[in-house]
């Protein structure tokens, strides 16, 4: 781990794992611990991972404004992190939530990409966002599953706004219901930090239509990675997302959730080193 200062002089964490050509990884939740995300599938054994602890989460400090907590303006923490690294261009990976926020960095610093990985990621930079229909339409697709009565019932409940996000709609997020996914999802309670959450995406955090000009131009390549079970993005939304950019390919994993290296870890770290492996051009 090592400790760099963010402009407004917040103290965050970074977590390095492995060697080679580092990439740069942005946390999802929003707003949780980097930590859930380990070694991404064993990517760690092929690349540098730079993990980032946001603000107020994990090792990083909590900022006196906690206003800085928005998604807009957690990107200068992101450009104080390549600097502290002494990167010219870096690679840029960004998980569920923190796939927007890539999305901005890009906007922001189209210059500063090399190649920029969209995991799982929530277009909400975009003006895009899973639509009830599109989560139920994932959902029916683990009918078999013994889980699956309770927590269909309750996925319901939630999208109509009759209940809340309750444990039961959390096999839906992985692939497998196992004892891994089980001990992912265990730990997840003391990793969120649920008051920066609720700021991360809070007003303002967003302007889809410049951000979608910005990365229209965006001369990096970038692969958006979806699960094909996954309701949030889906792949359909993930393919739109995608269509975005000018140098895009969309990658489906077969059998995957939300958290796809948890699903088949050869297969994602494989899929994401072949895309990383390639020439960066612009």
């Amino acid at each position: 781990m090592s400790i760099f200062t963010a402009p407004d002089g917040t103290a965050l964490a970074c977590h390095t794992q492995g060697e080679g050509t580092p990439v740069v990884v942005l946390p999802g939740g929003p707003m949780r611990a980097s930590a859930y995300l380990g070694d991404l599938g064993g990517l760690a054994a092929r690349r540098q991972l730079v993990r980032l602890d946001l603000r107020g989460t994990g090792d990083s400090a909590t900022p006196a404004d906690p206003a800085t907590y928005r998604c807009d303006r957690l990107v200068d923490d992101v450009e104080a992190l390549r600097v502290h690294l002494g990167l010219d261009r870096m690679d840029l990976l960004g998980h569920s939530a923190g796939g927007s926020l890539a999305m901005l960095y890009a906007a922001r610093h189209p210059r500063r990409i090399r190649r920029l990985v969209l995991v799982t990621a929530n277009p909400w930079a975009l003006g895009m966002a899973p639509t009830p229909e599109e989560r139920l339409a994932a959902a029916r697709l683990r009918k078999g599953e013994p889980w699956f009565e309770e927590a269909f019932e309750a996925l319901q409940a939630w999208l109509a706004g009759t209940g809340d996000f309750v444990p039961a709609l959390t096999p839906f997020s992985y692939g497998r219901w196992d004892r891994a996914a089980q001990q992912h999802d265990a730990r997840a309670d003391t990793e969120f930090n649920d008051e920066a959450g609720e700021v991360y995406g809070s007003d303002g955090a967003y302007d889809p239509p410049s951000t979608r000009a910005a990365l229209s131009r965006l001369p990096a390549p970038v692969l958006v990675l979806a699960g094909e079970l996954d309701g949030g993005p889906s792949p359909d939304l993930a393919r739109r997302s995608a269509e975005v950019f000018p140098h895009a390919e969309l990658a489906v994993q077969p059998g995957a959730g939300h958290f796809p290296w948890l699903d088949d870890p050869e297969w994602f770290a494989g899929r994401v080193d072949t895309f990383l492996g390639g020439p960066a051009f612009g």
